[in-house]
């Protein structure tokens, strides 16, 4: 009996010292770095939102970024292509884990006068339809950004007059499938010119946010010189809430954690409805952004001072 006693401590030690690592000399337990703490959305109304690139179907990837970030998003990012349906998993996906669906409608290759003379109602009343059914919070956008020159529906392609009769017709097709869960958001790019954003200001009733695109590209590249300029000039247009609606810091910059924590501060000092991540690797993993171009990578994973940088911003300016 004492023998087997002896054999089973033995075990125990063996097994316990292999978990501490002791059998490599020199080497003692793995030392496991800090769980962030987790970060939950309050009973408010500020928004942390994310876009997973990938099947936007799945909430596999949101969850994903909880899991590195300890920060559960109350909005989720989605781009719908024209004539393509209401996302239902991703819309019960997004209430299961207390978020709503931000969808930007795309009209890509579509002629918004066409739009506004009905051609397309037959699917607008039916994407309606689907967000009135699903019945919970959904934040919609059309053709964003229309302020720039890169897409088709923006600035040189489409006279101003022609995408604001566009935008009220969606906006007028919802209300009369009595889609009252719809929250219209107006989204210009952060280089924005007072005169340009009156020229596309649907007006007070078509719009219930204001959303602001713009990123963190340069070394040189503040919260002022990205989205101080913009937030005064939409003020000068409209004093509706103000969500920047797509974001990130470039990891190529060298100061990511420190921009993290100054585009929150922003945030809060300007009294935003909150900020959208656009969490996407946009080079393959590269940590270098080619010289005149866009992209980068925007992903917070695996980047563990950027991810507490990212972490203590919510905690101490958002939430």
């Amino acid at each position: 009996m004492r023998g087997a006693r002896a054999l089973t401590a033995a075990l125990i030690l063996a097994v316990a010292c292999g978990a501490a690592g002791c059998g490599q000399p020199g080497f003692g337990a793995p030392v496991q770095p800090a769980a962030l703490p987790q970060v939950a959305p309050p009973q408010s109304q500020l928004r942390l939102g994310v876009y997973e690139y990938g099947d936007q179907s799945s909430y596999a990837a949101v969850t994903g970024f909880t899991a590195s970030t300890g920060v559960r998003p109350n909005l989720v990012l989605q781009y719908t292509g024209w004539e393509t349906g209401f996302d239902f998993t991703l819309a019960y996906d997004a209430r299961a884990h207390h978020a709503e669906p931000l969808i930007q409608l795309q009209p890509s290759g579509i002629s918004l006068a066409a739009i506004t003379a009905g051609h397309y109602d037959r699917y607008l009343r039916t994407f309606a339809n689907e967000v009135r059914r699903f019945g919970g919070p959904v934040v919609l956008g059309f053709a964003h950004e229309m302020n720039g020159t890169w897409y088709g529906w923006g600035r040189t392609h489409v006279p101003a007059p022609e995408w604001v009769a566009a935008w009220r017709h969606v906006v007028q097709v919802f209300r009369q499938q009595h889609a009252s869960n719809a929250t219209w958001l107006w989204t210009v790019s952060h280089t924005a010119d007072v005169a340009i954003l009156r020229s596309y200001w649907p007006g007070p009733s078509y719009v219930d946010w204001v959303g602001i695109d713009g990123y963190y590209r340069a070394p040189s590249a503040s919260y002022g010189s990205v989205f101080g300029g913009a937030v005064d000039a939409v003020r000068q247009v409209t004093r509706k809430p103000i969500l920047v609606a797509e974001t990130a810091v470039a990891d190529s910059v060298n100061r990511q954690p420190q921009d993290i924590l100054q585009l929150f501060r922003g945030v809060k000092r300007q009294h935003l409805l909150g900020l959208v991540w656009f969490d996407r690797d946009q080079l393959g993993g590269s940590r270098d952004q080619p010289a005149g171009t866009a992209a980068a990578n925007w992903r917070l994973e695996g980047d563990q001072p950027a991810v507490r940088a990212f972490n203590t911003a919510v905690r101490d300016y958002l939430w």
